[in-house]
């Protein structure tokens, strides 16, 4: 059963996590008029400023998964699925939507499976130009290697596969007064993992994640270069709070801090900001039994000590200060670069957004923050656009990816990083590009993301204190038309990922596929798809090679 499950996996992208907002921006009142929020750009797309689309459908196929090595094997299953991807931008509501619903029907050692994946995004506006209200929510199947560390777009029928869900709602404050911008935001998250209980080469039970809840806010007011005074000034603060049930870790994040912006250029300043931190990560201890050996649950996971003290894993109080650089030649262009001291060490962050023309887009993106699993993935889906287009694995229906041709905003680069429950410090880079090109599209993405896992001592998370898991990875995909009726799409990954934990190693992830749709009708499309994929992994003695293949119809109403 476990090489079974290895030779499923597919993709595995770290996900992107969003940077502290610890600078202002730098551009003048009368170019952030013109250029508006992303929402408000979009309002204008369409008769009216409106733009709706729906289209849900059915679909039903038949599917062949064939084991290559490290011996031979071949699965079968019926798949039937229902949809529905879903946009509209307005005046002052925006949203998009991509959920499917499927079930598999396993034939011989075929599992039968249910499987719900979608990804939500959209505001609706409550005081124009001042206060919004948003919301996302992320569902999603993955296969996990047994180390738990590694994870990849699963394939439905089996058994080895978590199911993810996560969703945050909040508002949204952006007023002015008195030439002073009030800026502002809450948001109220929540994660939860159901996962099968996993175990190491070395039989010690894996700490997977479980549920938390998480809230985040920041509120800040500043001026702009040359409003009361030749440089911009500014004064904030922000907090955040993720309660984990595993152990029940908790992280705990304030800060207040004061900025300047002094410009240099009509297009390029100086920035700079000094404020104070207090982060707190703790934990209690696993339960343990009379031999002092720590308690599992009917589900898998450590059991808490309710009543024993609560631990500090990590723990930084004091002064924060960053200097960076913040670059705007244009309405296309856009580039901040920080350095400085934040968590105790030096730190790191920026991003680049270039919109080379209005099909081509460029985004680097290098961050560097500590939370825990949940909240992190609160955070990304919080920095989606409102109008986005999903890319799904055409055997499995997983999601690997959503690129937004329109704003330049990157989406997901694939899935869930890594399952386990212990709070980590998440830096990397992440990079993309998109092309449009009449009625086909492109995109690449590709990173470096690493974990280091934070465990209180006199815990059984003080194992895993201070190692890391390392990922690179690059994804690519292409759609486009073939004729008046027919179309394809094919995507392409490959991903290393190197764990600190023991029994668990080295992963090499490489894979691809391709899909082509004809329509036989106004609603009836019939598919076709293929995909092979490799992984070379020290859990295994051999590599793992498999190979698929789906024939079926779609009914779109």
């Amino acid at each position: 059963m476990k090489t079974r499950f290895l030779v499923g996996l597919t993709a595995g992208c770290a996900l992107i996590a969003p940077l502290p907002l610890m600078a202002q921006s730098y551009q003048g009142r009368d170019a952030q008029a013109e250029t508006g929020s992303a929402e408000e750009s979009g309002d204008r797309v369409g008769s009216g400023g409106r733009r709706l689309s729906v289209e849900p459908y059915i679909e039903a196929s038949q599917i062949l998964t064939a084991q290559l090595s490290p011996f031979d094997d071949v699965l079968t299953y019926t798949q039937v699925a229902a949809g529905v991807d879903a946009s509209y931008i307005g005046r002052n509501n925006g949203a998009s939507v991509s959920l499917r619903y499927e079930h598999n029907f396993g034939y011989g050692d075929s599992n039968d499976s249910d499987t719900i994946s979608g990804i939500a995004r959209g505001y609706t506006t409550i005081v124009p130009q001042t206060l919004t209200l948003e919301a996302g929510a992320l569902a999603s199947r993955t296969t996990v290697t047994s180390g738990g560390s590694n994870v990849f777009a699963g394939q439905n029928n089996l058994a080895n596969s978590t199911q993810t869900y996560s969703a945050y709602v909040g508002p949204n404050l952006s007023t002015e007064i008195d030439r002073v911008d009030v800026t502002g935001n809450y948001r109220l998250g929540y994660t939860r993992v159901d996962a099968p209980e996993f175990v190491t080469t070395g039989g010690t039970p894996t700490d997977v994640f479980d549920e938390s809840v998480s809230h985040s806010a920041q509120l800040r007011a500043g001026t702009q270069p040359g409003e009361y005074l030749p440089v911009g000034l500014g004064v904030g603060g922000g907090y955040f709070r993720e309660d984990i049930n595993n152990l029940d870790q908790r992280v705990v994040d304030s800060y207040l801090r004061g900025d300047v912006t002094v410009p240099v250029t009509p297009t390029l300043a100086v920035v700079a900001g000094v404020g104070y931190e207090n982060v707190e990560v703790s934990s209690r201890d696993a339960l343990r039994d009379a031999a002092g050996i720590p308690i599992v649950g009917s589900d898998g996971r450590l059991v808490t000590d309710e009543s024993g003290p609560r631990r500090i894993a990590f723990e930084a109080d004091g002064l924060i200060w960053d200097v960076g650089v913040l670059w705007r030649p244009s309405q296309r262009t856009s580039l901040s670069a920080t350095y400085g001291r934040r968590y105790d060490s030096d730190t790191y962050y920026g991003n680049f957004t270039w919109q080379a023309s209005r099909t081509t887009n460029v985004g680097v993106n290098v961050y560097d923050t500590i939370t825990g699993f949940g909240g992190r993935l609160n955070n990304t889906l919080a920095a989606l656009p409102t109008d986005f287009e999903v890319v799904r694995d055409p055997i499995s229906g997983a999601i690997v990816g959503c690129i937004n041709s329109v704003s330049g905003a990157s989406c997901l680069d694939g899935l869930l990083g890594s399952v386990r429950s212990s709070v980590f410090r998440s830096r990397g880079v992440s990079a993309y590009y998109s092309r449009q090109v009449g009625r086909t599209t492109a995109g690449i993405s590709a990173g470096y993301d690493r974990r280091t896992y934070l465990g209180a001592p006199g815990t059984v998370l003080e194992a895993s204190d201070g190692l890391s898991d390392e990922s690179l990875y690059i994804a690519g995909t292409v759609s486009g038309p073939l004729g008046r009726d027919a179309g394809y799409t094919v995507t392409s990954y490959a991903s290393y990922i190197d764990s600190g934990f023991e029994g668990v190693g080295n992963a090499l992830a490489l894979g691809s596929s391709a899909a082509y749709n004809r329509n036989f009708t106004r609603n009836l499309t019939g598919r076709v798809a293929v995909a092979v994929n490799y992984l070379d992994s020290e859990v295994s003695a051999e590599d793992l090679k498999s190979a698929s293949a789906l024939v079926g119809l779609r009914y779109g109403f």
